[in-house]
C-alpha cells in the first residue's frame, strides 16, 4: 500500500493486485512444489470472503451515517427512477445477449443478466471518496443507482429460490408469501427498534465514558442489524445501511464515524484482496481473447445503457458519462447471485464460472475508469451546478464552511453559541457530557457527543472548512491537545481557546492558538470594568482602557522572537486571504478579478 500510495495509484487497485498475486491462482499455484510459499499465500479464498463481506457491511453503514431519511427522500427520483430503470433495462439486454448469443436458457439467462447488471458498491464508493467526488453530481448519481441495486439483491435471491423450487416442483403463491414475510417483518422491526431504542442505548453507553464500551456498542449495532437482515433473506449490507440512517440524526453520529472507520478500512481492504484472490489467472491466460472481449463488452454495453438514462433524468453530459463508466463494470453481488444459482442447480456451472471471471476483470478496471471519468469531467465541470442545484443532497461534513466549531458546550460554550446566534453566525458544537448534549439538542442546537482530542473527530466535525474553532473546556491538557491538532490540520484556522492562567495561555499561543483567554486575567478585567463604571468613570473611557490592558496582556503572553512574530504575521495574512476569498465568492469572474 505505501508503494501504491507513492506511485499515486488507487489503493483499491493495489489491494486487488495483491489479492491476485497471493491467491490460489497466483503464488498459491506453486505452493505445492515450494511449501514455504504457502506461508505467504491465501489458500482458503471462501473462508476469507466470509469475513471480508463485513467490509461491505461497514461501508454501507458509513454511507447511511452520511445520509439521513430526509436526504434519502430527496434522492428518491434518482434512486427509484434512474436506479430502477438501469436495473430493469440492463437485466433485459444482458439476458437477451446470454440467451441468443451464448445459448443460456431463458430463466437462467434472466438471472445471469440481473447478476451482471449489478455494480460494485465496495469499489466505486471508495474510488469516489479517494477522488473527493462523492458529493459531486457523478457521485450522487452513482450512489443512487448502487442503493437501488442493493435493494434488488433480495428479489434476485428470491428468484433463485423460485427457480430452484419450480425445478423440483411445488412453488406457488403461498410459498412466495412465506418467502417475503420474514423480510418485511425484519425491515419493519429494524426501523421500529432503531427509532425507539438506538438513541437511549447510546446515551446509556456514552454516559459510562468508556471507549471500549462505546466501540462494542457500535459493533453490536452494525453486525447485529446486518445479521438480522441476512437471516430474513436480505443482504447484510441493507441492514447496516438502515442502521446508519437511523443513527445519522443522533448526537453520536460523529463519534460513531470515527470509531467504525478503522474497522471499515481494514475489512474493506480484506474484501478487495479476496476479490483479487478469486480471479482465475490461469483461465484468463489460457484463452485471454474471449475473456477480455467479454469484459470489455460488458463495460461498453452497460455504459451505453446508463449514459442515455442519466441524460434522460437531467444529468449533465460529462457527469453522466463519469457515472456510466463507474457503474458499467460488474459488482460483488454478482458473485453471491451466481454462486447461489450454481449451488441450486438453476445455472450451468461453466456459465457461472465464466461470468465470475468476467466480473472480476471488470472490477479491476473500476479505479482506472474512475480516474478517466474524473479527468473528463474536470475539463469543463460546472461547479456552480454542484453548489446550488444539488447542494442540499450533500452530507453535512461537506457543507461545514463558514461555521464556527465550539468544543465544550457548558456555561461558557453555550453563551458563546448564544452570541453567535444573535449575530447570525452558524456553528456546530461538541461536548462529551451526555446531559449537556441532550439539553443542546432539545434547544435545537447542532451538537455532537464525542472526544474532540482526536484528529479524525475534529476533521469529521468540519474543522478543515470551519470559520473558527472555539475551545471552552476546563481540562488544560485536553485544550492543549485540541489546539495542537487543529493547528496541524489547518494552520490558518482562527483558534480561540480558554486558558487556566497566564502560563497556560502562553503555552496555547505557542501551540498555534490565535487568542488564548486566561480565566484569572479576564475575571480581573471584568471586575475592574464594573468598579470603574460604578464609581462614575464614563463608560467609553472604561471600555477603551480595558481593551488597552487586554492588549498589553496579550503582548506579554504571546511568544516572543522574530520567528514567533513571523508566524503570527503569516497567520494573519492567511486569515485575511481566506476572508477575501469568501467575500468575493459568488460574484462574477470580472468583479472577483477586479477586487483581487
Amino acid at each position: 500500500m505505501p508503494l501504491f500510495h507513492r506511485l499515486r495509484v488507487s489503493p483499491v487497485l493495489g489491494f486487488l493486485i495483491a489479492g491476485a498475486a497471493l491467491g490460489p491462482h497466483g503464488l498459491g499455484s506453486i505452493a505445492g512444489a515450494h511449501p514455504i510459499v504457502s506461508l505467504f499465500t491465501i489458500a482458503d479464498v471462501e473462508g476469507v470472503s466470509r469475513l471480508a463481506e463485513f467490509g461491505l457491511v461497514f461501508l454501507l453503514f458509513m454511507i447511511g451515517l452520511e445520509l439521513s431519511w430526509e436526504r434519502l427522500a430527496r434522492l428518491r427520483r434518482l434512486v427509484f427512477g434512474l436506479g430502477l430503470a438501469q436495473v430493469a433495462i440492463s437485466t433485459s439486454v444482458l439476458a437477451a445477449v446470454g440467451h441468443y448469443r451464448f445459448g443460456v436458457d431463458a430463466a437462467p439467462a434472466i438471472l445471469m443478466g440481473a447478476a451482471l447488471a449489478m455494480s460494485s458498491t465496495a469499489v466505486v464508493m471508495p474510488v469516489l471518496s479517494e477522488a473527493r467526488r462523492v458529493n459531486k453530481t457523478p457521485g450522487r448519481v452513482a450512489f443512487s443507482v448502487l442503493l437501488l441495486q442493493d435493494l434488488m439483491v433480495a428479489p434476485a435471491l428470491f428468484y433463485v429460490s423460485f427457480l430452484a423450487q419450480t425445478k423440483s416442483g411445488g412453488f406457488g403463491a403461498r410459498e412466495a408469501i412465506y418467502a417475503f414475510l420474514p423480510a418485511i417483518f425484519a425491515l419493519a422491526g429494524l426501523i421500529v427498534f432503531g427509532r425507539l431504542l438506538l438513541r437511549p442505548l447510546f446515551r446509556l453507553v456514552a454516559s459510562a465514558q468508556l471507549t471500549e464500551l462505546f466501540m462494542a456498542a457500535c459493533l453490536l449495532v452494525v453486525v447485529g442489524e446486518a445479521l438480522v437482515t441476512a437471516a430474513a433473506g436480505l443482504s447484510m449490507g441493507l441492514g447496516a445501511f438502515i442502521a446508519g440512517l437511523l443513527l445519522a440524526e443522533t448526537e453520536f453520529r460523529r463519534e460513531i464515524e470515527v470509531t467504525i472507520e478503522p474497522f471499515k478500512g481494514l475489512l474493506l481492504g480484506l474484501f478487495f484482496v479476496s476479490v483479487g484472490a478469486g480471479l482465475d489467472i490461469g483461465a484468463v491466460i489460457a484463452d485471454p481473447g474471449p475473456v477480455i472481449l467479454n469484459a470489455v463488452g460488458l463495460i461498453a454495453l452497460k455504459a451505453a445503457i446508463i449514459f442515455p438514462l442519466a441524460r434522460a433524468f437531467g444529468i449533465e453530459r460529462r457527469p453522466a458519462l463519469e457515472a456510466a463508466l463507474l457503474l458499467a463494470p460488474g459488482g460483488e453481488f454478482a458473485f453471491a447471485l451466481l454462486t447461489s444459482a450454481m449451488l441450486a442447480g438453476v445455472l450451468p456451472g461453466h456459465f457461472g464460472a465464466d461470468a465470475m471471471v468476467v466480473v472480476t476483470l471488470t472490477i479491476f478496471a473500476i479505479p482506472l475508469l474512475g480516474r478517466f471519468g474524473a479527468a473528463l469531467s474536470a475539463q469543463a465541470e460546472r461547479e456552480e451546478d454542484d453548489e446550488t442545484q444539488y447542494a442540499h443532497l450533500a452530507p453535512e461534513s461537506a457543507v461545514a464552511e463558514d461555521r464556527v466549531v465550539i468544543v465544550g458546550f457548558g456555561r461558557i460554550g453555550s453563551l458563546v453559541g448564544e452570541m453567535l446566534e444573535r449575530h447570525n453566525v452558524p456553528f456546530v458544537a461538541v461536548e462529551n457530557l451526555v446531559s449537556l448534549v441532550s439539553q443542546g439538542r432539545e434547544r435545537g442546537v447542532e451538537i455532537y457527543w464525542g472526544n474532540a482530542a482526536r484528529r479524525d473527530f475534529l476533521v469529521r466535525c468540519g474543522v478543515e472548512q470551519a470559520r473558527a474553532l472555539v475551545v471552552t473546556i476546563e481540562n488544560a491538557a485536553a485544550v492543549e491537545e485540541i489546539v495542537r491538532l487543529a493547528h496541524e490540520i489547518r494552520e490558518d484556522l482562527v483558534i480561540v481557546a480558554r486558558a487556566r492562567d497566564a502560563r497556560h495561555a502562553t503555552k496555547l499561543y505557542a501551540l498555534g492558538a490565535s487568542d488564548a483567554i486566561p480565566e484569572t486575567i479576564e475575571a480581573s478585567l471584568q471586575l475592574a470594568e464594573t468598579v470603574l463604571v460604578d464609581v462614575g468613570v464614563p463608560m467609553g473611557y472604561v471600555i477603551a482602557s480595558i481593551h488597552e490592558k487586554r492588549d498589553e496582556f496579550r503582548k506579554i503572553l504571546q511568544p516572543t522572537g522574530e520567528e514567533a512574530r513571523a508566524r503570527q504575521k503569516e497567520r494573519r495574512m492567511n486569515i485575511k486571504r481566506e476572508q477575501a476569498r469568501r467575500r468575493i465568492s459568488g460574484r462574477s469572474a470580472g468583479e472577483a478579478g477586479e477586487e483581487v
